[in-house]
């Protein structure tokens, strides 16, 4: 019910990280079903991985499949939908398709996350002859490179992601289930200006708010 009744209706005022216009239009078209849904969004939303949305929109809903550069590329990339949304991801394809170690593959994402681009130029070489090795076009391949490196400078990484998402479904959780003690949990500690709003929003679900004693 929280689900559904919060999250895929975009009733998410007062939730955290999903309030904003924005979010809620994405969550009524996305529809989030799972926590995993929540984390992508929450990660999904920010200017790098915006440009995936409608893309995994349609995939999600069947309009579409996934585009892999390499088949076996779907084990990392599946579950956002054929589409690099975490840092994570990134090191795990760097380490698993391109040849490069670990280490080589965190050193790779700390400078995309410092949005140091030129620091990138050495490794795509071995980047794109590592992607060929195992399957891929070159033209794809090369593709593939230049889509990291527009994604990389707002890749945000699923654990921080993950830990947002989970305050979200409490906050959704008590607000559906305990709206009366919620919404009061929230007018005592919001700012002055947004109470208007949240009084509206408790007449609208028929919850009485007494004047001030």
């Amino acid at each position: 019910d929280v689900y559904k009744k919060i999250f895929a209706s975009g009733n998410t005022n007062s939730v955290f990280q999903f309030e904003s216009p924005g979010m809620k239009n994405l969550l009524k078209r996305f529809k989030p079903e799972k926590m995993e849904h929540l984390t992508l969004l929450n990660a999904l939303y920010r200017p790098g991985p915006l440009q995936y949305i409608d893309p995994i929109i349609d995939i999600k809903n069947g309009k579409t499949t996934p585009n892999y550069v390499i088949p076996e590329m779907e084990k990392i990339l599946g579950e956002t939908f054929g589409h690099p949304v975490y840092q994570e991801q990134i090191i795990k394809i760097f380490n698993e398709f391109a040849g490069f170690s670990l280490g080589e593959a965190d050193i790779i994402r700390r400078a995309m996350a410092k949005k140091h681009l030129d620091e990138l130029t050495p490794y795509k070489g071995k980047f794109i002859e590592g992607l060929c090795e195992r399957g891929a076009n070159l033209e794809r391949a090369e593709s593939f490179w230049e889509e990291l490196l527009k994604f990389s400078e707002y890749a945000f990484n699923k654990s921080h992601s993950c830990a947002y998402s989970h305050v979200a479904y409490y906050t959704a959780y008590l607000k559906h289930y305990y709206p009366r003690e919620y919404y009061a949990a929230v007018m005592n500690t919001t700012t002055f200006d947004k109470i208007g709003s949240i009084i509206t929003e408790c007449k609208q679900n028929g919850i009485t708010v007494r004047q001030v004693d």
